[in-house]
């Protein structure tokens, strides 16, 4: 498969949001014109997404929603768990521990890890706050499968090297910092500051 845009694949996101609301509220089927309303794009567009990952849908009759339904969730790896670290047991990392959305979908999260002796050892939304040191022998043997960066951005890239080495091949993070990672790892970065400086731009520049 050739490389997906990563606005394809956020795309994908929101139209699995409105097809799980649709079988929520029981419809059989859903037209590329509805989901593309819902998501803010155009019916051509929500068609040469799906069109990346095969054929959907019949002319006239719209989308299966339970059919789209699975085979969105089996394109974004939905049908599996994934085992999830929080690095950074600060106001964000608890937030995102306690999170539901992430069990929901599948993300387990395993551990959490900080360097304050004052928060190791205590419990974080049903997970022991580990300590910094030993993050790489957790990591060869609890074998996560995703990092999330919760730290201040002095120390990110430092973290990042260190999960990167001890084998971690995806990596959320949320410091305000611009990383590096080698060209097999996935680093997905979460700018609160960019959002509401796109916020901005938006109240600055309406008509």
């Amino acid at each position: 498969m050739k490389r997906i845009a990563d606005s394809t694949v956020r795309r994908l996101s929101i139209y699995l949001r409105f097809l799980e609301e649709f079988e929520e509220r029981g419809l059989a089927t859903v037209s590329s014109e509805e989901l593309a309303r819902r998501g803010g794009t155009t019916s051509a567009q929500v068609r040469k997404d799906l069109s990346f990952f095969g054929s959907f849908g019949k002319r006239g009759l719209g989308y299966s929603v339970p059919e789209l339904l699975t085979a969105l969730r089996e394109i974004l790896g939905l049908g599996r768990e994934w085992r999830v670290i929080i690095v950074g047991a600060g106001k964000i990392g608890a937030a995102l521990a306690q999170y539901r959305g992430f069990r929901q979908r599948g993300f387990q999260i395993i551990a959490a890890y900080d360097t304050n002796p004052e928060k190791v050892g205590r419990p974080l939304e049903g997970v022991q706050v580990r300590d910094m040191a030993q993050l790489e022998t957790d990591i060869a043997r609890d074998r996560p499968d995703i990092a999330v960066l919760a730290i201040p951005s002095d120390n990110a890239q430092a973290v990042l090297d260190r999960v990167v080495k001890a084998g971690i091949k995806a990596v959320l993070n949320f410091a305000p910092a611009q990383l590096h990672a080698p060209a097999d790892v996935t680093v997905k970065a979460v700018n609160m500051a960019m959002e509401l400086e796109g916020l901005s731009f938006a109240l600055t520049n309406r008509e």
